[in-house]
């Protein structure tokens, strides 16, 4: 039987690639290729043995919520996966103790009694209610500046800088304290106000993937069956009279199109004889290379157990604004796990945890958002479809796994291919369960 639908190459096997490949898969000839044995990419779900019992956690991808994940919800209602309610708390530990506090009521901001004794403490409370106030400006207008610029014009105190909101950004984007003081100011408040982090009560309900996000990679393989190809690195990708050459280890196959659904610098790596448009606005987003430990050491959590919280800001002292982030996430709290030792998952981790109590440890790469990678992400049109060329990844958003998946949803959309939550047809209904 011949095949007379158009070939599509679709290159990562994260999000952007899994949701570019699935969206393609009745309308194209759609290979999706994957260097790693697995697909996923940061949905990344580990099978562990606790106590006799075998636990499934995350150490990648591990939240979405109501109000900012559209096509992510969507994805999953058509797959049939189902999420549950989650929190998304944030705790603060710096000097091994010395200040720690929780943002998720007043008992935990003051958990630490002597924080109510603290002229820096209550000035941290006061420029948190004045950046809310008054960050919103912003929003309204242009500019470059970065957000260590604002913060210094604005004269915001070092109890906010260094112990509340760049903590929070760098926990947020895997990034550095030093990192965020060079992300744009404007998409950085962009971003706390679309997720409600400037109000007090207007904030959205987070939900978990139920059993881990190898759930919705499964059913995302289980649709694709065939078309996969996992352990197979793309080499080059060449452009051809009326057509691409795509080159593997295995050999070398033809597509009319190719979607590279990988890191920037990978994408840019992998083009044979790029453009200058290309080697511009790929080469001018940089990323970040982040460990991730999963175990069950308490040391690489804050000292007083009633600052516990989903996520954990761990740091030597509040002016290391080089090191890379150091963050723990409970994973009991976060996915609502029943283990008699906390599970625990250390980015960055601040001390090595007891070697006894880790059970793995995993490396992601993170992109690094500064004006050059937004200004990428603003050109990125100019070369979308050139020659057969697309691009997509987290990289092209705010690095989430909705933004993975927005990029898919974009390439889709240019080459006519119908997003069903988007078009009428997305009826099968969430698949939902209270926490």
């Amino acid at each position: 039987m011949i095949n007379d639908k158009p070939k599509l190459a679709v290159i990562g096997g994260g999000i952007a690639g899994m949701s570019m490949a699935w969206l393609a898969r009745d309308a194209w000839d759609v290979t999706l290729y994957e260097a790693e044995a697995r697909l996923g990419g940061h949905a990344d779900t580990q099978l562990v043995t606790l106590d006799g019992a075998e636990v499934a956690v995350d150490t990648g991808f591990i939240v979405l919520n109501d109000r900012n994940y559209p096509h992510l919800e969507g994805f999953f209602r058509q797959l049939g996966v189902a999420t549950h309610d989650t929190d998304m708390t944030f705790g603060v530990s710096i000097g091994n103790g010395a200040l720690e506090y929780g943002g998720s009521n007043l008992a935990q901001l003051f958990a630490q009694k002597s924080n109510l004794l603290r002229p820096r403490f209550w000035r941290m409370i006061q420029d948190i209610l004045r950046f809310n106030r008054e960050a919103p400006a912003l929003l309204d207008g242009a500019g470059t500046e970065t957000l260590g610029e604002y913060l210094d014009r604005n004269h915001y105190g070092p109890g906010f800088t260094d112990d509340h909101i760049l903590p929070m950004g760098a926990a947020i984007w895997s990034a550095s304290v030093a990192g965020m003081r060079a992300f744009p100011a404007r998409h950085f408040v962009r971003f706390f106000h679309n997720h409600g982090l400037l109000t007090i009560n207007d904030r959205p309900q987070w939900r978990t993937v139920t059993g881990g996000s190898r759930m919705y990679v499964a059913k995302v393989r289980e649709a694709l069956g065939e078309r996969v190809r996992v352990g197979q690195p793309v080499r080059r990708v060449m452009r051809e009279a009326d057509r691409l050459s795509v080159a593997t280890d295995a050999g070398v196959e033809h597509y009319d199109q190719a979607v590279l659904a990988c890191h920037a610098d990978q994408a840019l790596a992998m083009i044979g004889e790029p453009t200058q448009g290309e080697r511009d606005i790929l080469g001018a987003v940089g990323f970040q290379a982040n460990r991730a430990v999963l175990h069950t050491d308490t040391a690489l959590m804050p000292r007083r157990r009633a600052v516990w919280s989903a996520w954990n800001y761990l740091a030597r002292d509040a002016g290391d604004h080089a090191q890379a982030i150091s963050v723990t996430y409970w994973m009991n709290a976060l996915q609502g796990l029943r283990t008699a030792k906390p599970l625990l998952v250390s980015l960055n981790p601040l001390i090595e945890p007891d070697p006894a109590q880790v059970l793995l440890t995993r490396h992601y790469t993170h992109p690094r958002f500064d004006t050059a990678a937004m200004a990428a992400q603003e050109a990125l049109p100019r070369i979308q479809g050139q020659d057969r060329l697309w691009f997509a990844g987290a990289w092209t958003g705010w690095g989430f796994h909705e933004d993975g998946i927005a990029s898919a949803v974009r390439v889709a959309r240019a080459l006519g291919i119908a997003v069903p939550w988007q078009t009428g047809a997305d009826r099968s209904g969430a698949v939902r369960h209270a926490a």
